[in-house]
């Protein structure tokens, strides 16, 4: 039962993944969550971070989506400024809107990564998939409402999964 909620890595930042990094573990594709991934869940607006981020690894043939639990008005607002694709309102963990952006990128769950930074959603929806995990720090300490309750489950699973493998946190891939 742990497994499914267990990261095969845990990075302080997705920034430091590079277009060389995921072709090096044989995959082309990124699906990554928005709030506390790469933008606190309080902007509203994309930082030049996450921009030139995915500019390089659009430059690259990366195909990068992003797949959030917010709303269209939300979500939205920071896909426009960038360009990137996006479904909003995905209801992670479920496997509908996983198995949608997949479609929509022609990319197979093998060739495919998924960034977040909440173990109950994202990481246990791209386990699911059969996705590669990577989870990462949040990017603001504070949490909206919504997810308060999925932290405090969060840091218990963490707890559990300490105890049975050597977890620890990584610059880079």
């Amino acid at each position: 039962m742990l497994k499914q909620f267990s990261p095969d890595r845990m990075l302080n930042s997705p920034f430091g993944i590079t277009a060389e990094h995921v072709r090096s573990l044989g995959k082309t594709t990124i699906l990554t969550d928005l709030d506390n991934t790469l933008l606190a869940w309080d902007e509203m607006d994309a930082t030049h971070e996450i921009m030139n981020w995915f500019t390089l690894l659009e430059a690259e043939g990366i195909k990068v989506m992003i797949l959030s639990n917010n709303s269209e008005e939300r979500v939205n607002r920071v896909a426009r400024a960038t360009r990137i694709p996006y479904l909003a309102k995905a209801k992670k963990p479920l496997s509908k809107n996983f198995k949608k952006a997949l479609r929509e990128l022609d990319s197979a769950p093998e060739e495919t990564i998924m960034i977040g930074d909440q173990i109950m959603t994202d990481i246990l929806g791209g386990n699911r998939q059969k996705l590669m995990t990577i989870f990462v720090r949040p990017v603001k300490e504070t949490d909206g409402l919504a997810t308060k309750f999925n932290r405090f489950m969060e840091r218990i699973i963490l707890k559990r999964l300490a105890k049975k493998q050597k977890m620890e946190w990584e610059d880079s891939l």
